[in-house]
């Protein structure tokens, strides 16, 4: 079987398991983002994510991840909910309504790469899902999955942006796929909408000001210069993605992991306001809200809620 060949095969088993995208590319050292990254990082739009400071080697070379590696298989994996909390209700980011996604994803890639070594023989590989220091949006553009929109997401034509990515690195030759065309064209939506003003030019994401950031990666106090800005979100944040034109393409996932709680869709504003530690590990316990935890998550909503109320306390002008 040729290169061309087991490429085809490890296709049709990703889409077997539920993957809505597979593609290709060849392991290599990503030379052409290094002074990107370089970039980024002295400019400080990592925050106080020090982790994204370290390993930058490795970030640029899946080869330092798995010596004599030859491919890099991207995947997506569609999550976009078939129903929406409630409108008066603190918002949790679509992603974060089932279960973990880091679970869900590595149990898929684990199977997919056994299948691999099972039919290819001796075949090393590793599986990644958001949890090494891997570039998975470029590979995934390199591999055709889509192209990196102007909110620094993942982009696909006729289908948006709401699917989880990950990745196969493996010493196993295949055929490589390439990348597509940008079709972000002129539009600035996502730039225009967000409310922190976190979305620069030239697809640059200022990570410090992203409301995910805020409510997620930040352990201390939210700053007070975002009061006014949150938009009711209490975990992460979906804007740039509902305003992109490419999202109204979007359709239901099809993955029973990713249902929510029954809870997560009926609770209102007072309910999240008022939520026990008992009541969240029933509803979010084994959601990727725990990254946050029960602390994180009623410091987020308490900044929401005097945010709100000094807004009504202000006159008008």
């Amino acid at each position: 079987m040729n290169a061309s060949e087991r490429s085809r095969s490890v296709k049709l088993w990703a889409q077997e398991l539920g993957f809505m995208f597979c593609g290709i590319s060849v392991a290599r050292k990503l030379d052409e983002e290094e002074k990107h990254l370089e970039t980024w990082l002295n400019k400080g739009y990592q925050g106080r994510m020090q982790y994204l400071e370290r390993h930058a080697d490795v970030r640029l070379d899946p080869r330092l991840l798995l010596p004599g590696a030859k491919s890099v298989i991207s995947l997506a994996l569609n999550y976009f909910p078939k129903e929406a909390q409630r409108a008066d209700a603190p918002k949790i980011a679509r992603y974060a309504y089932g279960r973990d996604y880091h679970k869900v994803l590595k149990k898929k890639l684990k199977a997919l790469l056994q299948h691999i070594q099972e039919t290819f023989g001796t075949v090393q590989g590793r599986v990644f899902a958001d949890s090494a220091p891997i570039m998975e949006r470029k590979w995934a553009e390199l591999s055709g999955l889509g192209w990196i929109g102007k909110n620094g997401l993942l982009l696909t034509k006729n289908v948006g942006s709401y699917f989880f990515l990950a990745e196969i690195i493996t010493d196993l030759e295949l055929e490589a796929d390439g990348p597509v065309k940008d079709y972000c064209g002129t539009c600035t939506a996502c730039i225009d909408a967000c409310p922190t003003q976190a979305i620069l030019d030239h697809k640059t994401l200022d990570a410090g000001r992203c409301i995910s950031y805020l409510t997620i990666e930040l352990k201390d106090a939210i700053p007070t210069a975002f009061k006014g800005n949150m938009q009711n979100w209490m975990f992460g944040c979906d804007i740039c993605q509902e305003v992109c034109p490419w999202n109204r393409f979007s359709k239901p996932h099809q993955e029973p992991d990713f249902e929510p709680h029954p809870e997560l869709l009926s609770m209102d504003k007072e309910a999240w306001e008022d939520i026990t530690e008992e009541v969240f590990q029933r509803v979010l316990g084994t959601s990727a809200v725990k990254r946050t935890g029960y602390l994180g998550l009623k410091r987020n909503l308490i900044f929401l809620r005097e945010d709100r109320q000094e807004t009504m306390a202000s006159p008008e002008e």
